[in-house]
């Protein structure tokens, strides 16, 4: 009998959720930055082992929301725990853990929902003796299926997360093909890459007031090439500045790394265009939000 697991990766910003889940499907379809809040909407990710099927929901981090954007992001969280398997806590295990991690915790703890805590950066302590009291501090707190103490960048203990996930997967048939990756658009994950690369060029006053549109992705009759062109949208005509750069130059480096990113995971080569548009306030107008893919109602 074949069977499922649906699960949600959860946790503060800037844990480690992305990069756990494109650990675990093998494939890079999660946005990866230093900087907090790079995932924005439930990414949904697929692997299959043997008869078993893990389907995977990749979060927003936990943080306090400032216009209307970062709430539809928690709301996100907030469904993303609902109506599934089990959730994998992932902790930065060089920080204490804050009042609103603590307070999801404790409401999954009471809705009896399985839970897998995930100490990531065990790679940054200086000495593992000082997991023991993390660990008996998180455990005399919150009720957890397993905790397993993990380095991400390293790819130790990815291996054991997954084996604790089968284990609490169930008996049904599989909700999606056995070779897909993920149920995000071509056009959602091009943007993402995109995006990705600009979160990590840009200064900190930029990156979160941008949002990339994939406008067309069209392979060429003639020649094995993807076109594909896209809008970056800011929030402000200084900011539109910063992200072309002086003589382009910004702009230019974002779109080779973001293209030589999207040959890589579509095998093709690919011809990028990118342009700068500004949206004043973008992040606390419902319209642009919905506009953008951010919001799922």
């Amino acid at each position: 009998m074949p069977r499922t697991a649906f699960v949600t990766i959860a946790g503060r910003t800037n844990a480690g959720k992305s990069s756990l889940l494109n650990a675990i499907i093998g494939e890079k379809i999660a946005s990866v930055s230093s900087k907090p809040q790079t995932t924005r909407t439930r990414i949904t990710g697929l692997r299959n082992i043997d008869d078993v099927q893990l389907v995977f929901f990749d979060t927003p981090g936990l943080h306090k929301p400032v216009n209307r954007l970062s709430e539809h992001m928690l709301e996100t969280v907030k469904e993303s725990v609902s109506d599934i398997d089990a959730v994998i806590f992932v902790m930065d295990c060089t920080k204490k853990i804050n009042d609103s991690e603590l307070e999801l915790l404790r409401s999954l703890n009471s809705s009896k929902m399985p839970v897998i805590l995930v100490l990531n950066k065990i790679d940054l302590l200086k000495s593992m003796d000082s997991l023991a009291p993390i660990i008996s501090d998180m455990t005399s707190q919150i009720d957890f299926e397993a905790v397993i103490p993990v380095s991400i960048i390293q790819n130790s203990g990815v291996d054991i997360v997954i084996d604790e996930i089968i284990k609490l997967s169930v008996e049904s048939q599989h909700y999606f093909p056995d070779d897909m990756l993920t149920d995000q658009p071509e056009k959602v994950l091009a943007a993402e890459m995109i995006r990705e690369k600009l979160l990590e060029l840009l200064r900190d006053e930029v990156p979160h007031g941008i949002a990339v549109s994939v406008e067309s992705m069209t392979e060429r009759d003639d020649k094995d090439i993807l076109d594909i062109s896209a809008v970056i949208y800011c929030e402000r005509d200084s900011h539109k500045g910063i992200i072309i750069g002086k003589g382009g130059a910004m702009l230019k480096k974002a779109s080779t790394l973001a293209r030589e990113e999207l040959e890589d995971f579509f095998r093709i080569k690919v011809n990028l265009k990118c342009w700068v548009k500004v949206k004043e306030d973008w992040r606390n107008n419902e319209m642009y939000i919905r506009s953008f893919g951010l919001s799922e109602k």
